[in-house]
């Protein structure tokens, strides 16, 4: 048992003890409130300071028995003081507190749900872009490993309302359940499902058939890494330079060239436009290479006239430095104007 869990139980029999004494010597010596709240705590304490009145036989039974339990609760109490100063419990409830108000904190972020092989990668991509994220595992093995990365933790089990509560998942954007057991992932998944129905979840398939039971308890999105893994494997032989470029455009530690995608705000200027009039790739130099409409709809390879709209996903291609230039041209309300007269009069010029 934690050792400050101990010394709460072991004040609480303690105050017992008390109430028990004074009621005692009150019901037994026929004393006042006071003098038998003195009488106890002298008592317990084992100062050896003398009796507040002439004590019956019944009275010092009484006053023995207390003594004896008094005497196992305080030196109780005593060696739960000191495990939790030797152990450094101190710095460890202090460090929890801090870890509680970051929790607290979050928001729009994302909960991992396993610190397994998987995990461990989602959660450095995570911190790469960055992220805001938090990890819930019950190993303490894996926690230790967490605090050593640095990571924003929660120790619990994910299929725990409790647990994802403290997790702040109705706060969250988003769950990602990758523990190794298909009927755990099921199981957070319906947890998680059932304290936020609107939150994206996406959760890891391992065995075959349990993609459609983890879609049946709500996930948003399944993944089977050993089908994807097998299916790049195979194209890594019969693709081999697409398969590279893929994995230089997605990869985050890649500086040359990423692949990202940009959400159009409701409020933007851009909204009606085409890609031409928008000036995107002028003004930034990024590939516009798909645009996935607010309805779910895909659209490859765009042409110029394709017209953006409210809530539209931009999936670009380009430097680094060109996608942020991008991103904040997206959200520049002020941008948007002078960028489109700009473009339409070069256009009109031109006819």
């Amino acid at each position: 048992m934690d050792p400050i869990r101990h010394l709460k139980i072991s004040f609480l029999i303690l105050g017992l003890l008390v109430s028990l004494g004074v009621a005692g010597y009150m019901g037994i010596e026929g004393w006042k409130f006071l003098d038998s709240l003195y009488m106890t705590v002298i008592t317990l304490s084992t100062v050896g300071f003398r009796e507040v009145h002439d004590l019956s036989d019944a009275g010092k039974l009484f006053t023995i028995v207390l003594i004896i339990l008094g005497v196992s609760v305080i030196g109780y109490i005593v060696g739960s003081l000191a495990q939790i100063m030797f152990e450094g419990q101190f710095q460890r409830i202090i460090g929890r507190k801090k870890v509680e108000k970051l929790v607290e904190a979050l928001h729009d972020h994302y909960i991992i749900c396993g610190f397994g092989r998987m995990g461990s990668l989602i959660c450095r991509e995570f911190a790469a872009k960055p992220l805001p994220f938090l990890v819930v595992e019950r190993d303490p093995d894996v926690i230790e490993t967490l605090k050593e990365e640095g990571h924003l933790f929660l120790q619990g089990n994910a299929t725990d309302d409790e647990t994802l509560l403290k997790a702040g998942i109705k706060k969250a954007k988003g769950l990602i359940s990758v523990v190794t057991s298909d009927s755990e992932n099921v199981y957070i998944t319906l947890t998680a499902r059932g304290l936020n129905p609107d939150l994206f979840i996406l959760a890891r398939a391992g065995e075959e058939g349990s993609e459609i039971k983890l879609k049946r308890a709500g996930a948003s999105k399944v993944i089977s890494p050993y089908q994807i893994g097998g299916s790049r494997m195979a194209q890594a032989i019969l693709r081999p330079n697409v398969v590279d470029f893929i994995e230089i455009a997605t990869g985050s530690e890649n500086l040359e060239l990423q692949m990202e995608e940009l959400n159009i705000p409701a409020g933007s200027g851009f909204i009606g436009e085409n890609l031409v009039s928008s000036g995107f790739r002028k003004e930034t130099g990024v590939i516009i290479i798909g645009i996935k409409k607010s309805s779910g709809k895909m659209l490859f390879n765009p042409n110029p006239h394709s017209k953006i709209e409210a809530n539209d996903t931009l999936i670009v291609l380009g430097e680094p430095a060109s996608i942020q230039k991008l991103e904040q041209l997206v959200g520049c309300e002020e941008c948007a104007g002078e960028i489109i007269k700009k473009h339409k009069g070069e256009r009109s010029h031109h006819e």
